[in-house]
């Protein structure tokens, strides 16, 4: 499904930010935009500051996709690993930001009668969350499936609607099943092989869960994580190749694609 964005980038404000384990939750204003699709993202970038300090060079928008939105409001988890997102984590309420979108696709619903099963990583998890609460505010039965690198990390499985019943996977063992999580999909694919599965994580999880459906014939769908530079299709920075032959723009086409379309998932 895609929503259509607003023609450029608007200014609005920060609302609120915490800390959710590893990572960090980032509220915003947006009483202009329209409520997003779950899987489509964002372009952001902080209103001042963006880039100073850091040999004084302006940094590309991240592009992440939304957790929530509700009330002229949206919201975005991230996590520090460099200094675009540190200068993210930094904003409170009261400073603003740059956003563009909504932009992309996002998911598609399950056949009727179909449940739907969510594998996550990491901050992979936003646009899962958000597909949770729309899927458990209609009659589709939904589970989730998360992996995460350690109990820290793990706490970002909290984010995910209550209403869904999850299993958490770590590398560490320290919550949850000691190992991946494509273990847990598994299982739940042991149980019911007619559920359609929504994937979103680091390539190399996305590309276990890709194989794995292939393998059980399961159909799924796949929200890919790219470095995109502009996120509307004109930089060609994020295309992914695909089995009826050539490329597609992830930001474009994508971020979620049907998993037969791809042959495997390109790591970064």
């Amino acid at each position: 499904m895609r929503v259509t964005a607003p023609f450029g980038r608007r200014r609005v404000a920060v609302t609120g930010a915490d800390d959710v384990g590893a990572y960090r939750v980032l509220h915003a204003a947006d009483p202009d935009g329209p409520v997003p699709a779950p899987g489509q993202f964002y372009m952001l970038a902080a209103a001042t500051g963006w880039g100073a300090g850091e040999d004084e060079r302006p940094f590309l928008p991240r592009a992440l996709s939304f957790l929530g939105a509700a009330s002229g409001g949206l919201s975005f988890m991230f996590e520090e690993v460099g200094p675009g997102t540190r200068r993210l984590c930094g904003l409170v309420a009261g400073d603003e930001l740059w956003l563009t979108g909504p932009l992309g696709n996002g998911f598609a619903a399950p056949p009727d009668g179909q449940r739907a099963i969510l594998a996550g990583g990491g901050v992979g998890i936003p646009p899962l969350a958000a597909w949770a609460g729309t899927l458990g505010a209609g009659d589709v039965a939904v589970a989730a499936v998360l992996g995460f690198r350690d109990a820290h990390h793990a706490e970002g499985a909290r984010l995910v609607p209550a209403s869904c019943p999850q299993a958490v996977a770590t590398d560490d063992g320290s919550v949850g099943h000691h190992g991946l999580v494509t273990e847990l999909l598994s299982a739940e694919l042991d149980r019911d092989a007619a559920a359609v599965v929504y994937a979103c994580g680091p390539p190399r999880m996305l590309e276990a869960v890709r194989a794995l459906c292939e393998q059980r014939g399961v159909s799924a769908q796949l929200a890919l994580e790219a470095g995109m530079a502009c996120g509307f299709g004109a930089c060609f920075g994020c295309v992914v190749p695909v089995r009826e032959g050539g490329y597609v723009r992830v930001c474009v086409d994508g971020p979620v694609l049907d998993a037969s379309r791809v042959d495997a998932i390109p790591a970064h």
